[in-house]
């Protein structure tokens, strides 16, 4: 994974109640006394991967991770109920008071860019410094970038996209693909729902790679992954991702003196690179960083050496920060 650190081994894990009937999958790792770190995965409903540890020094950072509602090891599984951007955001203030936490550094990828900066909007106090990776800004022209015919990424893989709306073809020809992935979500038979699901998620890794040969059969290995990935993707879409138009940008002075790093791959097709462009632009302590040759995906080695080398910067201006 590049520039990163060795695999790590959480100290601790436990299971806490946040509300309205969730429970969260909440571990610990590195020092329990350095920099506090809380990591933001991806998805909605991808869940945390063992490799986020590794992006930090494990003798300079406390590193938090948790998986949001309805994935990972969190309960209900795949649920849709209660299971908004604010009810995140309010999960992410729960920890931070359960732990004891005065402010802490963000750090998220894709999907944990946005509810990173949904929560330094209304909580920037708490936010010592923020770390992204292929950032999302959730608006309209973000979804049809990721998700419609018309959008960026059809354009460019167009027998991909084909391949994921297959699955769709006895959907009404009135409905637009978000709607009709969902209405098969909610409606469809397990079988059909399986299906779309793991169509869905096909997609998304065949765009999230310069270069990938991934097939179908690659999945079975986590379905459960991919029920969850696909289901809270597909309902946040439905749903624009519970934030009004243009949410971020037009609430970026409130996270504007927060220090942070930008880091987008030129040639992501997940989320186009005008998102971090446009971030950079409205965020005055947010430094951009475009890696060459790379996509989306944190496991390209490019990215992920980006990604321990701002967070090893971070440290150390927060340990100067704190002299």
């Amino acid at each position: 994974m590049g520039h990163c650190y060795p695999p790590l081994r959480p100290y601790t894990s436990e299971t806490i109640d946040v509300s309205d009937g969730h429970r969260l999958y909440l571990e610990q790792s590195g020092n329990p006394k350095g920099i506090p770190v809380l990591y933001l995965h991806g998805g909605p409903g991808a869940g945390l991967s063992d490799n986020y540890r590794s992006f930090f020094d494990p003798n300079l950072y406390w590193i938090i991770g948790f998986d949001q509602r309805g994935c990972g090891k969190s309960t209900p599984f795949a649920s849709l109920k209660h299971n908004t951007t604010q009810k995140l955001v309010d999960d992410m203030e729960v920890i931070r008071k359960h732990l004891g936490v005065t402010n802490w550094m963000l750090c998220g990828g894709s999907w944990g860019t946005t509810l990173a900066l949904s929560y330094a909007i209304k909580y920037p106090k708490c936010v010592s410094a923020i770390v992204l990776r292929g950032v999302f800004l959730a608006r309209q022209q973000d979804l049809d970038w990721f998700i419609g015919p018309q959008g960026g990424a059809a354009q460019v893989f167009p027998e991909h996209y084909q391949s994921f709306i297959e699955v769709l073809h006895d959907q009404p020809k009135s409905l637009s693909v978000t709607d009709a992935f969902y209405d098969i979500f909610l409606n469809g038979d397990e079988l059909t729902q399986m299906h779309a699901a793991r169509s869905w998620c096909l997609w998304e890794e065949r765009i999230s790679q310069m270069n990938t040969s991934i097939q179908e059969h690659d999945l079975a290995k986590n379905l459960h992954r991919a029920v969850s990935l696909a289901r809270l993707e597909c309902h946040y879409m439905k749903h624009q991702c519970f934030l009004e138009e243009d949410f971020i940008l037009k609430n970026a002075h409130r996270f504007s003196a927060i220090p942070g790093t930008i880091i987008h791959g030129r040639y992501d097709m997940v989320c186009k690179l005008e998102n971090a462009y446009a971030l950079s632009q409205a965020w005055r302590e947010g430094q951009l960083l475009i890696v060459p040759e790379a996509a989306h995906s944190a496991s390209d080695p490019k990215i992920s050496e980006a990604i321990c080398h701002a967070t090893d910067a971070m440290a150390k201006f927060i340990a100067e920060q704190n002299q």
